[in-house]
């Protein structure tokens, strides 16, 4: 879940909506890879969930980055809740799963290594407190009512709601993990292209990344159980948003959509305050009833462009959001996979050959299908496996056209990022398939062998 945002001064004109997305275009010299990802903290002792305080706690890891890795401090009402450092921060979701917001870096060999760096801290300070951390799309076992709730205002508010819309917002909330990358447009209409191929493909992510097929304990019957959450959230603001995918599509249909999704809340003061339900369209004409008379503020837009979750999100950037966390080598592919589908034209073009005759029903089902089945989903004559297969070799491609080497050009491209991937597509199989099978072979049904066989 995002920070507060810095937006900018008041919003004197509707335009200056779509003007605060158009100011993200960046020269293709200029794009950049932001990759975000997600775990979940446990007591090695205990094998239950870090609690926010305590000797083994979420307090304990933040200090302990804080402290031995010159990290500088986050707090909000006297807590800490983040930490920031040349460009990247870490942050707590509701139920204390620890998130890296990478920096804007230029090559998927820059991200990796931060990533690596990122998890050898983690080890280094979780070690010392007898803590573990562990990637998976759900937690397996842990129960809604074991999860703690960090201090965060934000949080407090959208529980409450969560629990009044959809039927499982706060097994979101509290009980998933997920990994994603953000990346840059040129152009509104290089936005357009690459938010329907996005869209379009999400679902090809869910399948290759499917990683959380356990739920209370026991096996849920879905490949990725996460991706059936966010099927089944609010849907004001969740979706594959076929209006994208309609002529004339650009940024002021963007902001059409945002402002008819129903506010969480505004921040002022360092404190959240409490506008559940209420409008974005309200506010800007000072009707707004948590602040009668006020205007928003352009870093209140930018707030509440936080609080609509579609498959993929326009911002200053486009974030993918259809991937389960998961082992430390998918962190490194999932940037891998969409930087070589989109940032090359040729590989773009290509993507969208590949997607552009389907309709909203068609991208409806592949969906559903990929957080089912994997990569067996079937959706019409469109069969994942095969699907997939497309994907990666114009991923491929797109990232041999990039060029961008490594290791002092040892490395002469991106493309050996996609290897966890590419296995999955020759055996069929994703991580999913994998723990099942341990689940009723080697474990006996025994899910906490899980902490030991897949934690980092």
């Amino acid at each position: 879940m995002s920070i507060p945002q810095q937006g900018g001064g008041p919003i004197e004109h509707r335009d200056q909506l779509a003007a605060y997305i158009a100011s993200g275009e960046k020269p293709k010299a200029d794009w950049r890879i932001g990759t975000e990802h997600e775990k979940f903290g446990y007591d090695i002792a205990t094998l239950k969930p870090l609690p926010y305080e305590g000797p083994v706690s979420i307090t304990a890891m933040l200090t302990g980055l804080r402290d031995r890795f010159g990290w500088s401090p986050v707090l909000e009402a006297g807590n800490l809740i983040g930490l920031e450092r040349n460009g990247a921060n870490i942050s707590l979701e509701p139920g204390g799963q620890l998130e890296l917001s990478g920096a804007p870096l230029e090559t998927i060999h820059q991200t990796c290594d931060e990533v690596n760096g990122h998890l050898a801290e983690v080890q280094a300070v979780a070690r010392d407190i007898g803590a573990g951390f562990i990637g998976l799309g759900a937690a397996p076992i842990w129960s809604q009512d074991e999860m703690p709730m960090m201090p965060k205002g934000r949080y407090r508010l959208m529980t409450d709601y969560m629990g009044r819309v959809g039927r499982l917002g706060t097994q979101m909330m509290y009980r998933t993990c997920t990994v994603q990358v953000n990346l840059d447009f040129a152009s509104e209409a290089d936005m357009v292209q690459k938010l329907r191929v996005a869209l379009a493909l999400q679902p090809v992510a869910t399948a290759l990344f499917a990683n959380s097929p356990f739920l209370n304990g026991k096996p849920n019957g879905m490949k990725s159980w996460r991706a059936h959450i966010w099927q089944n959230l609010d849907p004001a603001r969740t979706g594959m948003l076929p209006f994208v995918f309609e002529d004339g599509f650009g940024y002021e249909a963007w902001v059409d959509y945002v402002l008819d999704v129903p506010m969480y809340f505004v921040y002022r003061d360092g404190k959240y305050i409490n506008a559940l339900g209420q409008s974005f369209r309200d506010f800007l004409d000072g009707r707004l009833p948590a602040l009668p008379g006020e205007v928003p503020t352009l870093s209140d837009w930018a707030d509440h462009m936080t609080t609509v979750f579609p498959e993929a999100r326009v911002k200053k950037y486009i974030e993918m959001r259809g991937a389960d966390g998961g082992p430390w080598r998918r962190l490194c592919a999932l940037p891998a996979l969409w930087v070589g589908l989109i940032y090359d034209q040729g590989a773009l073009d290509a993507a969208w050959d590949l997607v552009k005759g389907w309709d909203a029903q068609t991208r409806e089902g592949l969906r559903v299908a990929a957080g089912r089945d994997g990569l067996q989903a079937e959706v019409g004559a469109i069969r994942m496996h095969d699907l997939a297969r497309e994907v990666l070799a114009i991923a491929e491609a797109g990232l041999k056209a990039r060029a961008r080497s490594g290791q002092g050009g040892l490395v002469p491209d991106e493309t050996h990022f996609l290897s966890a991937l590419k296995e999955s597509v020759d055996t069929g199989r994703v991580p999913a398939d994998d723990l099942l099978a341990h689940y009723h072979g080697d474990w006996a049904g025994d899910l906490t062998r899980i902490y030991g066989a897949y934690s980092y």
